[in-house]
């Protein structure tokens, strides 16, 4: 049914037998639609399939609310929002409501007045589910009145009494009554407001200015927490964390291809005319590497966690650094090597914690953690005895100069006389043009260097030159 065709007031609601469900149970139905028809419940989510995305379907089944735990970076605002799509498309509320009040039941004073006064004739309006939610970041200064309400010094001017219901000012969660509330950081709420959220969680009681208002309010209710919050900058309350039905604990990529399909799906794409960017696999695992081994160094603090924004931020930079070679160069094509890889400590930094505090100590973690990337990757594609003959070659004299800044044809010209190194390329797949073999190049002889095969002495330039020898 098309909106402009749809019921305009009461009675045309009544006659068209539309049926209004609570919002537990709206939720489950379209859930349950979805599970019918193997639709996904988060098609933008990767990763969660066998672990959080279950727990969710049956909390939503069973019909509680739910809390999200876990460290930043981990999806959790991203699916509390995404639970929107489990709202029917468009609902009916009586017009000029300020709560969503339901036609067939309203509970604000407005709204009862109205239906009273005018019955069949009351006029209805038609909300799309994107206006069915309602967010909020809890911070220290958040207050009863942004949550719940206050009393409108305007409304009582006018010659209302305080007493009078109509005299209120909604706050966000009766404001979002049949529809979803979201609670961001819930730890950082101050205690004292948390309490005020016991009765909306249990009893559905609004409590303003010191009188009782009765709103059977109908709102499904999410919150989001990061663990370490609860001994350092605040904790959420134990009976408030009773009311909600399940506790959800969050997680980051199991595996590097999974960080790998994030990288690919959040980073940021421009369109680059003229140049074709191409990332290698291997360059793409060397990127997703880093942030595994972040999370399981001694060096950074696994307290607060390290985003899959680390990966996504370094993998725009290195793109982003061979996309200025390709320009500069007038090359047709951008293909990251290693030693774009110094692009990606600007993007690192503001992402670990370590520790102990010092700049200095910082940019040795973080080349500690590159390093250990190359290897464990070049370790994947190869053996080191694979390249004996090229490491005799060295030991008779064969030196290699490397930078960001090289055109890609002279890494070709290397190559030529380099024993091994072209099958070798062939198993990265970057074989086929200039710019791969670069990549290529700079990856096999940094893995050489790194498993002891190979000295490397730093050139000093801007471009960080290195001369690959024995």
């Amino acid at each position: 049914m098309a909106q402009e065709k749809l019921p305009a007031t009461l009675g045309e609601l009544r006659e068209s037998d539309y049926e209004i469900l609570p919002i537990r149970e709206e939720m489950r139905k379209n859930l349950i639609a979805r599970l019918r028809s193997s639709e996904p419940l988060f098609a933008d989510v990767m990763g969660y399939e066998e672990t959080v995305i279950p727990q969710i379907e049956n909390a939503i089944l069973s019909g509680q609310d739910i809390i999200f735990l876990g460290e930043r970076g981990q999806a959790k605002t991203r699916m509390a929002r995404s639970l929107v799509n489990l709202l029917d498309e468009w609902t009916p509320t009586v017009e000029g409501s300020e709560i969503n009040d339901s036609p067939f039941d309203p509970v604000s004073l407005l709204a009862r007045e109205l239906v009273a006064e005018k019955g069949d004739d009351t006029p209805i309006e038609w909300i799309h589910r994107n206006d069915r939610v309602a967010e909020k970041l809890a911070t220290p200064d958040t207050t009863i009145a942004d949550l719940i309400g206050e009393v409108d010094p305007i409304k009582v001017a006018e010659g209302r009494y305080l007493s009078d219901e109509l005299t209120i000012h909604y706050g966000l969660i009766p404001r979002t009554n049949r529809g979803i509330f979201i609670m961001n950081e819930l730890p950082d709420l101050a205690e004292r407001i948390q309490v005020g959220l016991l009765n909306i969680m249990e009893e559905r009681d609004v409590q303003i200015r010191g009188y009782r208002v009765r709103l059977p309010l109908d709102v499904y209710v999410v919150a989001s927490a990061n663990p370490e919050d609860y001994t350092n900058r605040g904790r959420i309350i134990t009976p408030l964390k009773d009311r909600y039905g399940s506790q959800i604990r969050t997680h980051y990529p199991q595996s590097i291809d999974i960080e790998i399909e994030i990288m690919e799906q959040e980073r940021a794409a421009f369109v680059s005319d003229g140049v074709e960017i191409t990332v290698p696999q291997f360059m793409r695992e060397v990127i997703a590497d880093v942030t595994h081994l972040a999370r399981r160094s001694h060096d950074i603090s696994q307290r607060s966690g390290v985003s899959v924004r680390m990966s996504i931020a370094n993998y725009e930079n290195i793109v982003s650094n061979a996309l200025k070679r390709a320009i500069r160069a007038g090359e047709p094509t951008a293909v990251p090597r290693v030693s774009d890889l110094r692009a990606v400590f600007a993007s690192t930094t503001g992402k670990i914690e370590l520790e102990t505090m010092g700049d200095a100590q910082e940019d040795r973690v973080i080349e500690k953690l590159i390093q250990g990337a190359i290897v464990s990757t070049f370790n994947s594609y190869y053996s080191v005895r694979e390249f004996d003959d090229l490491v005799l070659a060295f030991d008779n004299g064969l030196t290699v100069e490397v930078a960001d800044d090289m055109d890609a044809m002279e890494y070709v010209h290397q190559v030529s006389h380099m024993d091994g190194m072209r099958d070798a390329l062939m198993k990265l797949g970057v074989s086929g043009n200039p710019q791969g073999v670069a990549s290529g190049v700079e990856f096999i002889l940094e893995g050489l260097h790194l498993n002891r095969k190979l000295n490397k002495d730093d050139l000093g330039n801007a471009a960080g030159a290195v001369r690959y020898q024995s």
